[in-house]
């Protein structure tokens, strides 16, 4: 897992706005169209080149393992995942990596070590690189955490 946190905590000045990737700048992984439910999501993650296929693969099976009654959806070029009151979590692939993303990943033990970009002061994650970064069991115990917790959305799925 790579390990990367802001360095100031604020957001980025413009010059670094700017100098982000479009598909930072729009908060979309993917052309992907939003769309509720499993198909949606097995068609988006069928859409990624490889490694990131089948790390967001291994992530899906993993996450439909762990929780009973997963609800998926693609928004903003990304999968969403949560069970009950709302989104808890989502993965996207983007050049090189795969970041898994805890909606409120502040409130999770140990807190992920990722503080992504524009995604929400509370969000923590992971960016894997290989199927070999993917630490299954701690990130099923995320899930099941996040899951636990309330999500974001509610009554927008």
């Amino acid at each position: 897992m790579t390990v990367r946190k802001s360095t100031t905590g604020r957001a980025p000045t413009p010059a670094r706005r700017a100098a982000l990737k479009s598909s930072m700048r729009t908060g979309k992984a993917s052309p992907a169209k939003a769309a509720a439910g499993d198909a949606p999501v097995a068609a988006y993650l069928a859409s990624l080149p490889q490694p990131q296929r089948g790390i967001a693969e291994r992530v899906d099976a993993l996450a439909a393992k762990t929780l009973p009654g997963l609800q998926r959806a693609v928004k903003w070029g990304m999968a969403y995942y949560g069970v009950g009151d709302g989104w808890c979590f989502s993965c996207g692939g983007f050049k090189g990596h795969v970041k898994l993303m805890f909606i409120n990943g502040t409130a999770l033990t140990p807190v992920p070590p990722v503080t992504p970009v524009a995604m929400g002061k509370a969000t923590r994650g992971v960016e894997l690189r290989t199927l070999k970064d993917l630490k299954a069991s701690q990130v099923a115990e995320w899930m099941r955490q996040a899951t636990a917790v309330p999500g974001v959305g509610r009554g927008t799925r």
